[in-house]
């Protein structure tokens, strides 16, 4: 596989750091990952493999995680108040997180681009369909929900390692990790540890931001239920979910699917809150035709990345 090299552009107004696959003048498809996870999340050779099949991939980091923008000066977040309904610890919403990923668009020269986003990630690119609708060609929302508290339930053990104490060393960062995998991961496919320490080594020695983790969660509780605005969607959509995901359970992966109007929704049975490398093909090739019926309607000479 071809070296990638990190790039950074300014995006309203933060900069983003971000990663390329494929050539510039095939389809663009940007990729938006969860939760307090940096864009290594979206694994190289998914990436490529999407690139692959004739696309021009990018990955990014978000707001507050890895290379892009930390907002350290912001007020510290109140997780566990935002979940009990107090989110007056937000320093920003899924709106301000969508903006990014547009303005990001402009920064790489293009008119609009097929989004797929993951947990988090999902909510932004909903978000970005609902608030920039020309932007948007194709939508795919994996293990994702619609923003209604009462779909995508997480259960009370994938809450409490979603709000574990911060690790006070590297060692302690992997494990928890590890741990917290082992509660919300695939229970139906290999558990790959040796992947997921590797990857969570990479992302402490880029930046371990446990705040930042926090204020993107409270942005999320803070930015209310979409479901009312997701009726007005018009770019082809698919909703990915796994039925057994402990985090969003897959009643959010089914709400989603039904307020967008002509969404495919498919479910994998064994798959949690996470990408096991067996299932890659099926999503890949889900996201794939996704973009073939985005392309069939993008008017002819819009802009590729430059």
């Amino acid at each position: 596989m071809p070296a990638v090299t990190v790039q950074t552009t300014s995006a309203n107004g933060i900069e983003i750091a971000y990663e390329a696959f494929g050539s510039p003048g095939d389809p663009p498809v940007l990729l938006v990952m969860g939760l307090g996870t940096q864009m290594l999340g979206w694994d190289d050779d998914f990436c490529q493999g999407i690139a692959d099949r004739g696309h021009h991939v990018v990955r990014f980091d978000n707001r507050d995680v890895g290379l892009s923008t930390h907002f350290h000066d912001a007020p510290t977040p109140d997780p566990a108040g935002a979940m009990g309904g107090d989110v007056s610890s937000a320093s920003y919403r899924l709106e301000d997180m969508a903006d990014d990923a547009v303005g990001f668009l402009d920064a790489l020269g293009l008119d609009s681009a097929h989004f797929v986003g993951v947990s988090m990630g999902g909510m932004i690119v909903q978000t970005v369909a609902i608030e920039h609708p020309d932007r948007v060609r194709s939508l795919v929302s994996i293990m994702s929900t619609t923003g209604n508290p009462e779909v995508g339930v997480a259960t009370p053990a994938a809450v409490q390692a979603l709000l574990k104490p911060a690790a006070s060393s590297k060692e302690e960062m992997i494990d928890s990790t590890v741990d917290s995998f082992r509660v919300i991961g695939s229970p139906g496919f290999p558990f790959d540890e040796e992947r997921l320490r590797t990857r969570a080594a990479l992302s402490y020695d880029r930046a371990y931001d446990p705040a930042g983790l926090g204020r993107q969660l409270v942005g999320i509780f803070a930015s209310g239920d979409r479901t009312p605005r997701l009726g007005g969607i018009a770019a082809p959509t698919l909703v990915i979910h796994g039925r057994e995901d402990p985090l969003v359970s897959f009643s959010g992966g089914e709400a989603t699917a039904a307020a967008i109007e002509g969404a495919e929704l498919i479910a994998i049975d064994g798959m949690g809150h996470d990408l096991p490398r067996e299932v890659w093909p099926r999503i890949i090739d889900g996201i794939v035709e996704t973009v073939s019926r985005g392309e069939a309607a993008v008017p002819e000479g819009a802009s590729q990345a430059s």
